[in-house]
C-alpha cells in the first residue's frame, strides 16, 4: 500500500499537480500508512482516522487558482461549481473553507465534508480527497478537482475587468514557469507495421504515454483506439493512458463479441467515427485551453441553458468545430463523426478534444497538439485584449 501511495504521489508532483515537497498520500491497511510532508501526514493520520474511506490525499497545487477563486466567491457561497464535463460527471461541485472558517483543530470539521465529497479545497492548504477503496482514487479525486479548478479560474477572468496585482503576478509566473512548450518529438511507427496485435498494442501504450507526458489528458480520463481490419482496439474505460499495458480491449466492428463490455464508455463514438471517416486511428484527451475555448460562446440571447448537451449548432473556434453531447451513448457519439473528417478534430463542449489520424497516430496526435497550442494562444491574446 505504501508503494501505491508513493507512486501517486510521485505522479501528482511529475504532472506539476502539487508543489514539490508539498503533499501527502495516506492510506489504511491494517493501519495507517503514508508518505509525504510531515504536517500533511498528521493532518492526513487525524482525517483516515474519522473517515471511512481507504485513502487520502493532501496537495498543496503547483497553481494559487484555487484560493483565487475562493476570495472572489460571495460570503453565502461555500463551494464552486465549475461547468467542465468532469466536475459534472466525477465531482458535481466542489466545497471550500475559508483560512479564517479553518478550526483550530480542524480534522473534524474537514472530515464532515470530505464525508458528503470526493474532494474539498482549503485555503491556504489546497487540495484534500479520499479514495473509497484505493489511493489511486484519491489521486484522480485529486488530479481532476485541479483540473476543474484550473479551467473554472481562467474562464472566469476572461470576463473581469482587471486582476489584482497578485494574481498578475501569479499569472506571468504561470505563463513563462509552468506552461511547457507543447512538442512532441517521440517516433511514429510506420503504417505498413501496425498490422500485427503485438505491434498495435505496443503503439497505443506508446502514444497514450506521450499524450499524458504532454499534458493532454490527466488521471483516467481520455481514451483511445485504433482500427484494424474489422477489430476496434480501445482503451478499456476508467484506464490511464500513461498506463495501458493490459488495458486494451480488441472489439468487433460487428459488436459479434462481449468484449466492448469493459471498453471505454466512448466506443461508440469511436465506432461511428471510424464508420464514416475511414480514419484508422483515434485520440481522445482532455486538454486544458481546448476546454475552456470550448466553453466560450458569443451568441446573443441564446434561450438554451444546458449548452453541454443542447446546444445544436456547430460553433467554431479557428478551424475546429465545436459541439455539444452528453458522454458515453449520448449526443456526443452522434455529433462528432460528421464534423470531425475534413479538420481531422474537433472540440465537444467542456469536454476536450477528439483527433483522428488516417494511417497512424502522427496525425492524430499533431491534430491536439495544434489544437490546444492555437486554443492556448487565442485564450492569452484574448486576456491581453481585456486589459
Amino acid at each position: 500500500m505504501i508503494r501505491q501511495a508513493q507512486k501517486f504521489l510521485d505522479k501528482l508532483e511529475l504532472d506539476r499537480t502539487g508543489r514539490p515537497g508539498r503533499s501527502a498520500l495516506l492510506a489504511n491497511d491494517d493501519r495507517i500508512v503514508g508518505t509525504g510532508a510531515d504536517d500533511l501526514c498528521q493532518l492526513g493520520h487525524e482525517l483516515l482516522e474519522r473517515l471511512n474511506v481507504v485513502a487520502v490525499a493532501l496537495v498543496e497545487p503547483a497553481l494559487p487558482f484555487a484560493d483565487f477563486l475562493i476570495r472572489k466567491a460571495g460570503r453565502a457561497e461555500s463551494c464552486l461549481v465549475p461547468r467542465d464535463t468532469e466536475t459534472r460527471t466525477f465531482l458535481h461541485d466542489i466545497p471550500f473553507v475559508r483560512h479564517q472558517e479553518l478550526a483550530t483543530q480542524p480534522a473534524d470539521q474537514l472530515a464532515r465534508l470530505l464525508g458528503n465529497r470526493k474532494g474539498i479545497l482549503v485555503e491556504g492548504l489546497g487540495i484534500i480527497a479520499t479514495g473509497a477503496v484505493t489511493p489511486e482514487q484519491a489521486y484522480i479525486n485529486v488530479s481532476s478537482i485541479f483540473h476543474s479548478v484550473f479551467v473554472k479560474y481562467l474562464l472566469d477572468i476572461l470576463g473581469e475587468k482587471s486582476l489584482s496585482a497578485e494574481e498578475q503576478l501569479a499569472l506571468a509566473d504561470f505563463q513563462k514557469n509552468w506552461l511547457k512548450p507543447l512538442a512532441s518529438d517521440i517516433a511514429f511507427a510506420p503504417a505498413g507495421t501496425l498490422d500485427e496485435r503485438a505491434h498495435i498494442l505496443d503503439e497505443i501504450c506508446r502514444i497514450g504515454r506521450e499524450t499524458v507526458r504532454l499534458g493532454l489528458v490527466d488521471s483516467f480520463f481520455g481514451n483511445i483506439s485504433l482500427r484494424h481490419q474489422e477489430t476496434i482496439y480501445i482503451s478499456q474505460t476508467a484506464a490511464s493512458l500513461d498506463e495501458l499495458e493490459g488495458c486494451i480491449d480488441p472489439v468487433p466492428i460487428d459488436n459479434s463479441s462481449t468484449c466492448g463490455i469493459t471498453a471505454s464508455s466512448e466506443l461508440l463514438a469511436h465506432q461511428k467515427v471510424y464508420a464514416q471517416t475511414g480514419a484508422r486511428t483515434l485520440l481522445h484527451g482532455h486538454p486544458k485551453f481546448a476546454v475552456i475555448m470550448s466553453m466560450i460562446c458569443e451568441t446573443a440571447e441564446c434561450p438554451i441553458t444546458d449548452c453541454w448537451k443542447d446546444c445544436p449548432h456547430v460553433r467554431q473556434v479557428g478551424t475546429i468545430p465545436i459541439v455539444a453531447g452528453e458522454v458515453g451513448a449520448g449526443g456526443l457519439a452522434e455529433r462528432i463523426a460528421p464534423v470531425i473528417g475534413e479538420p481531422g478534430a474537433v472540440m465537444v463542449f467542456g469536454h476536450g478534444v477528439f483527433a483522428i489520424g488516417r494511417d497512424g497516430f502522427r496525425d492524430a496526435l499533431a491534430a491536439m497538439i495544434a489544437t490546444e497550442e492555437w486554443c492556448r494562444n487565442e485564450y492569452f491574446r484574448r486576456l491581453e485584449a481585456n486589459g
